[in-house]
């Protein structure tokens, strides 16, 4: 075996193809960069402001880890087809053979396709964003990550769901725009009323006023009704 020869060959085959494949390499993550900028910056313009700017936050890191996700696919799949046209492998035949693939694929992976199709309105709609307190598939928890295939939950025990995005019938929030807090405050039978509802309206008007507080606090806690 002619080592001096297979050198050589390798030399001007990394010279004449190598050169073409660090410029593909260089050029995608440079438009990979480029665009991602773009796209973060357009996010950020077109997310509706909401009255709580943690919960922009939450919505625009959101939108930013989905569209991360999806310029990194197409930027993989089309600097992959060009280094291998680069390097002489026809990829009209991988082209021909994915389309027959992607039939076959197509009815095994039709749970696939309805979680993504799921996934593209749940983010569409904006129905829970990271961070969000929920009620999914009977699972209550907070929103740990959102991708267009499922919701990861991580409940109060510190337990993590991960969910289909199509197997979301109904979505309960307990966080967007606002929370409600229902406290049940057990009294004598014997008590006064009147005296009960008076303290609790006024304890409730000094806890929106506290200083402390009142920023988070949206309307002052008051008597609602007697449960029994």
């Amino acid at each position: 075996m002619n080592w001096q020869k297979i050198s050589d060959q390798t030399v001007i085959w990394l010279l004449d193809k190598g050169v073409d494949i660090a410029t593909i390499v260089i050029v995608t993550l440079l438009a990979k960069y480029i665009v991602f900028r773009i796209t973060v910056s357009l996010i950020r313009k077109t997310v509706v402001p909401t009255v709580s700017v943690e919960a922009e936050q939450r919505r625009e890191e959101t939108l930013i880890r989905i569209a991360r996700l999806a310029i990194n696919v197409v930027a993989l799949g089309v600097s992959g087809m060009l280094i291998l046209d680069t390097i002489g492998v026809q990829i009209g035949p991988f082209l021909a053979a994915a389309g027959v693939a992607g039939v076959a694929v197509g009815f095994g992976g039709q749970y696939f396709i309805r979680d993504v199709i799921a996934g593209i309105f749940l983010i569409g709609e904006d129905q829970y964003r990271i961070g969000d307190y929920v009620r999914i598939a009977n699972v209550n928890g907070v929103v740990e990550d959102i991708t267009l295939r499922m919701t990861t939950l991580r409940d109060l025990d510190g337990t993590v769901h991960h969910i289909p995005n199509g197997e979301i019938q109904l979505v309960s929030n307990y966080s967007k725009v606002f929370s409600r807090v229902n406290l049940d405050i057990g009294v004598a039978y014997d008590s006064d009323l009147d005296k009960v509802i008076e303290v609790i309206n006024r304890v409730g008007k000094e806890l929106a006023e506290d200083p402390e507080w009142k920023e988070d606090i949206l309307e002052a806690p008051r008597f609602i009704r007697v449960q029994q």
